[in-house]
């Protein structure tokens, strides 16, 4: 399919299906890799003797990378193609899962899961930008909300799928799995997603701007993760400085990775500092409680890969529901209602100890996590790149992601060490307890204050506003 094709497709025909299918299962399989790591930590560090800094690393190594280039992966999509850097970035992701698969020791994995966040910095951008590309303006929410759908499928299969594999055969295969489901991916983004790009974006590559961002957050990551080395706190001036040297090579780079000029929309800015707390509050509630579980609860690894079906199950059957509310309503209300209703679960999951029931301690506050996550996000996504150009929907994209794994990376790196956790801790019930009831109260002071900053600073009119700035496709030209 030709440019051309872009930005005229209606939700609900065979060649909307195909786009919403293609780009939900490639951003699936991402987000896949970077929750159901989770469920394999422990036999991880059994099987490779790894230390819980370690561990962090095998979790955070992908999101490091993730975080740190994904911005640079949606501007090379506005660029060159965004079907195409997908398909380049699905590739490479099914390539770093089979090192991830054959790694003979904890150094080598934490190697292959940052290239493996190479990968998906390429494809996560470029699975929403194909959709903003694609369908027209009014359909938009809709789609996304059926993207988000589709994402959850992946999501509800990873547990069952991971934790069997890691009970029954071998952590590795966790990672060999995604061979398969990657040759899915290109075909149906090679059969059925129109190429979308810029049409000004030029063949400039912002070298300098990817290096330190990456330098940033891997230097904060080092700091927060080995905090008490000596070389933390070098670490930490490390990284203040790369953000500032990022900062300011963007703004006198005439052709940057991030435009900054998109965060003077109020509502762009808004959105990405709710993403930031909500994401944070997310990565490392969902990493503890499955530490948790194994842990205290004495759980094997299916068993606590399978406690967070219910959030899956009501992202499935609620996500596009969600997209309808915010279409409706405005994205306000669900962006303020659905993180709060994500931290009065963090509270329920405090139930959850050494003699832990699922019924009574595990499925309600589980439900309720879902039922505010599937309640926020398509509105929240909606409203990010409906607040930024449509030329620049793979940076918003990216920044949104970027933001949103940055988040979850830096929880993940810090909370452990600010509730005394270290070393082998993962595997003494005692002290892991007492460090998993402070960090879930963290996650949901976290999740409050992102309700609060969407209560105080999200309009509801953004998504009007793209609507009546597209012109209708079935129309003729003026």
């Amino acid at each position: 399919m030709s440019d051309s094709a872009a930005g005229g497709i209606r939700i609900g025909t065979p060649p909307g299906r195909g786009v919403i299918l293609a780009a939900g299962l490639g951003s699936g399989m991402a987000f896949l890799d970077g929750t159901v790591v989770n469920v394999a930590l422990k036999r991880i560090g059994e099987d490779l003797g790894a230390s819980l800094a370690e561990l962090q690393w095998i979790s955070n190594g992908y999101l490091l990378s993730l975080a740190s280039l994904i911005l640079l992966g949606g501007s090379l999509g506005d660029r060159y193609g965004r079907r195409r850097v997908f398909v380049i970035g699905t590739a490479w992701f099914a390539a770093a899962s089979l090192l991830c698969g054959l790694a003979p020791n904890p150094e080598t994995l934490i190697i292959a899961r940052v290239l493996q966040g190479i990968g998906g910095a390429l494809l996560t951008p470029g699975s929403l930008a194909m959709i903003q590309g694609a369908f027209v303006a009014s359909d938009r929410p809709k789609a996304i909300g059926a993207w988000t759908g589709i994402t959850s499928i992946a999501a509800a299969i990873g547990p069952f799928v991971g934790g069997g594999l890691v009970d029954y055969t071998s952590w590795r295969w966790i990672f060999l799995i995604n061979l398969p489901l990657a040759a899915a991916t290109i075909w149906f983004a090679v059969r059925h997603v129109p190429e979308s790009r810029d049409p000004h974006a030029s063949t400039h590559f912002d070298v300098a701007g990817g290096t330190l961002a990456t330098l940033a957050l891997g230097a904060l990551t080092y700091a927060l993760i080995q905090w008490g080395d000596t070389l933390a706190p070098y670490a930490g001036v490390v990284a203040v400085l790369a953000a500032v040297g990022f900062i300011m090579v963007e703004r006198r780079d005439p052709e940057p990775m991030l435009r900054l000029e998109i965060f003077r929309d109020r509502t762009f800015s808004a959105a990405n500092a709710m993403t930031l707390l909500v994401y944070a509050a997310l990565g490392a509630s969902l990493f503890f409680v499955t530490l948790q579980l194994q842990t205290v609860g004495g759980w094997s690894a299916l068993a606590a890969g399978l406690a967070s079906m219910p959030i899956t199950i009501c992202m499935i059957f609620l996500a596009a529901k969600g997209g309808e509310i915010g279409a409706r309503l405005g994205p306000r209300i669900p962006m303020t209602v659905g993180p709060i209703v994500m931290a009065a679960s963090c509270v329920m999951l405090l139930a959850v100890g050494d003699d832990v029931n699922f019924v009574v301690d595990v499925l309600p506050g589980m439900t309720v996590f879902g039922l505010g996550l599937a309640l926020m996000v398509a509105p929240l996504t909606a409203t990010v790149l409906a607040a930024a150009p449509d030329e620049h929907a793979g940076v918003a994209s990216g920044v949104n992601n970027a933001l949103a794994r940055a988040g979850s990376l830096l929880a993940v790196a810090a909370l452990p060490v600010a509730v005394g956790l270290g070393g082998a801790d993962y595997t003494d019930p005692e002290v892991f307890d007492d460090g998993y009831r402070s960090a879930m109260i963290a996650c949901a002071v976290l999740l409050a204050a992102g309700g609060v900053v969407s209560w105080l600073t999200i309009r509801n009119k953004v998504l009007e506003e793209q609507e009546e700035a597209q012109p209708d496709p079935e129309a003729g030209p003026a």
